[in-house]
């Protein structure tokens, strides 16, 4: 974001901004709401859409079509059929301060002035972070279900909306209207998010990584069993098309709500005045980390559903409504004790094991440290934070959750550091195998690095376990099933020590049967201990049988010629990434010319002579892949690896009728017949080069279902735009 104030900003400079913003918001829309992984936070997002306002009420002769004021949520994914709502599904306008709720109160006291007798009421309710969902109920019977979208279109899930029990089939009671749609939040709780957790870390499935994104992709799951084995929750908060108001007050209409079988908010009160307002919202603050689900605010609504009408929207949103944000959540705890982990490349990473504490509804535990310069108190640019205030064991710390997601200390009390306190004397070797950790110079600047890295390589054992992780990734090898649970799991059992060991595992499947069986009795054993409940129907190891192994070592099977760039990105030297790889793989074609080459550049005093001249490629990367092929204990590994393993040769497939060849290609959005590696590969290979965003050089753009703002701005920009099976066609792929 621009650091420059708005009030400082020209016309052509404010345009450009607004530009990009909507650009920017608009793809993290769709990353929030279509693909349920959001990548800023909360408050970064919510700093985003404040500077685009605030921009066009200075200029609002400069606001777009596009920006994101007059817009809610994103475009429905593929894949669910398309729901109109009658209604739109509008957001809310936030507040941040006590100052923000009272300028939003005398708003509508302005504008209901001359009722000089008027009484306005309003509620408060704890505004859930989850999912929003709108229930159309016919005669009492619900009839379709579908999400937000993008206000105006939704998705149809009501197969999905179906199985969670909050729902009512069939309205109870009486007095419900003929047709009404009753909106509400879909969410998860933290309970059942850990059990969630723990389910899939026992089969070595994905991570989770919070409850309102795994609510969100649990019920845009195509399998409804899916959806049901989650046990969502849902709350109803509001209603969108009706042949009759609830009730006359938005009150007592989540009252009748209740009534007719509906799960409500018990935190839901009627107020008159600020004062009462910021008192219930500190007292739902107060209750947050209790309630065993996520809230990230406070709804104020104007309680009259006459005076709503009469007040009226804004773009986008109601006037009579507003939602009060919480700050970041913070909390007090001590350190206990500081330990280094040793990552993948050897990086010397510490963690400070706090006494727990809850924070944001979460028991944190750990906090990383990054390196020893952040424990000193300054950042990479040798630049104080926390005033320059060292982290020690003993001291008392305030964390909170980035983004109510990532723990991280804020600052240290000072006043409450124990006497003998002692600063921190960060390790020189490394704390698994003992060699000696050591700061490189940056060549550049000529300044160490800010991480310390262990020397020791492939003797390392966590090293070893960093690189088996890293081989088996969805970048590199990308084999399913083999998560880094059962990595650590097959490692730690002297099942898979190098990446060979991988794909020999079938020839060990009694151990590797025996390896799973112990860890989910173990597990059993520990859920026993926690619910103090017996197991029931334990069943011998033989019974089990693990039929997921089969699919397991097919999995590996199918992974013995991956594509070259794959399987050089897998390999885990340090400094190349898949882009780099990619280069590297179009160079040298085959796997034996980059190891013969990296060897003679390892012995030349000289590389240049050797390695030759490659547009991306500089000496960081060369010095990186002197290291581990001038290195002899790689050799070894590598050498049974390719025993196992044979990538592709790289082959480019230009021809003089290739019409893709020297162009620019961009592909958006979701591809159906092949991966994104997959068509990157495809084209780099026929003689194109693949960006990764739109500018005014991209020739050709390859728009799946779900292409997002990428698509508008080759629209804007007059580029090519096609779908995925004319790109077939067009590279001779097509059926």
């Amino acid at each position: 974001m621009s650091e420059k104030p708005v009030e400082s900003l020209s016309e052509s400079e404010a345009a450009d901004e607004l530009r990009r913003l909507a650009t920017e918001i608009a793809e993290h829309d769709r990353r929030y709401h279509t693909e349920d992984a959001p990548t800023i936070s909360d408050a970064e997002y919510d700093a985003l859409a404040r500077r685009n306002l605030a921009i066009e009420e200075r200029f609002p002769d400069l606001v777009r079509e596009d920006s994101p004021s007059r817009r809610v949520g994103a475009p429905p994914a593929e894949g669910f059929a398309k729901v109109r709502h009658a209604v739109p599904m509008l957001s809310l306008a936030k507040a941040y301060t006590d100052q923000d709720v009272a300028d939003f109160i005398e708003r509508g006291r302005r504008f209901f002035d001359r009722d000089k007798d008027l009484d306005i009421a309003f509620t408060a309710e704890p505004k859930i972070d989850g999912l929003s969902a709108s229930l159309r109920y016919e005669n009492g019977v619900f009839m379709q279900g579908a999400t937000r979208g993008d206000g105006a279109v939704g998705e149809d899930i009501t197969a999905n909306l179906k199985t969670i029990a909050d729902i009512p089939k069939t309205l109870k009671g009486s007095g419900w209207p003929e047709v009404i749609e009753v909106r509400g939040e879909v969410y998860m709780t933290y309970a059942e998010f850990e059990a969630l957790k723990e389910r899939s870390a026992a089969v070595g499935g994905q991570d989770y990584v919070n409850p309102r994104n795994t609510a969100a992709g649990s019920l845009r799951q195509k399998d409804p069993s899916v959806t049901a084995s989650r046990n969502l929750k849902f709350f109803a908060y509001a209603w969108g098309y009706t042949t009759a108001d609830p009730a006359p007050t938005q009150y007592d209409s989540v009252q009748k709500f209740s009534e007719w079988g509906f799960k409500v908010s018990p935190l839901m009160v009627r107020a008159k005045s600020i004062e009462e307002l910021i008192a219930q919202y500190h007292h739902i603050e107060e209750l947050r980390s209790s309630l065993g689900y996520d809230i990230d605010g406070v709804v104020y609504k104007v309680d009259q559903l006459e005076l709503q009408r009469r007040w009226g929207f804004v773009t986008g949103e109601p006037r009579w409504a507003v939602a009060h944000k919480f700050p970041a959540e913070q909390a007090m705890t001590t350190v206990e004790r500081i330990d280094i982990q040793v990552g993948r490349t050897g990086t010397l990473a510490p963690v400070a094991r706090l006494a727990p504490v809850t924070v944001g509804g979460v028991v944190v535990e750990n906090v990383t440290l990054h390196n020893e310069d952040y424990i000193k108190g300054f950042d990479s640019n040798g630049q104080p934070i926390r005033d320059g205030i060292d982290v020690r064991i003993g001291d008392t710390v305030v964390i909170q959750r980035a983004g109510d997601v990532i723990p991280q200390i804020v600052s240290v009390v000072i006043d409450k550091r124990p006497a003998n306190a002692v600063p921190y004397e960060f390790p020189h070797t490394c704390p698994v195998c003992g060699s000696p950790a050591t700061r490189e110079i940056n060549e550049k600047t000529g300044k160490e690095d800010s991480r310390r890295r262990c020397t020791g390589e492939l003797i390392c054992a966590a090293q070893a376990v960093e690189g088996l992780r890293h081989f088996v990734s969805r970048g590199a090898l990308d084999i399913e099933g083999l998560g880094a649970e059962n990595i650590d799991l097959f490692f730690n059992a002297g099942l898979v020590k190098t990446a060979a060991d991988i794909f020999t595992l079938k020839d060990r499947r009694p151990a590797v049967t025996k390896a799973l069986a112990e860890r989910r009795e173990e597990q059993a054993r520990l859920r026993e201990e926690a619910s103090g409940k017996a197991r029931k129907n334990v069943r011998s190891v033989e019974e089990r049988n693990y039929e997921g192994l089969d699919k397991l070592f097919a999995a590996i099977d199918a992974r013995r010629e991956p594509e070259l760039d794959r399987f050089i990105f897998a390999l885990g030297i340090r400094h190349i990434g898949e882009t780099t790889a990619a280069v590297l793989a179009r160079q040298f074609s085959t796997i034996e010319e980059l190891i013969r080459i990296g060897k003679e550049t390892a012995k030349a005093e000289d590389p240049h002579t050797v390695f030759p001249s490659i547009n991306g490629i500089g000496d960081t990367v060369i010095n990186a892949l002197r290291d581990f092929f001038g290195n002899e204990r790689n050799d070894d590994v590598l050498d049974a690896l390719l025993a196992q393993v044979h990538p592709k040769p790289y082959v480019v497939e230009i021809s003089a009728g290739s019409e893709v060849s020297g162009k620019t290609v961009v592909f958006t959005g979701t591809l159906e017949k092949m991966t994104r590696s997959e068509a990157k590969a495809m084209a780099e290979r026929l003689g194109a080069k693949v960006a990764s965003s739109v500018s005014a050089k991209t020739d050709l753009v390859v728009a799946g279902p779900g292409a997002g703002s990428k698509l508008k701005t080759a629209t804007d920009l007059g580029i090519e735009v096609i779908d995925e099976d004319t790109w077939l066609q067009r590279i001779g792929r097509g059926d």
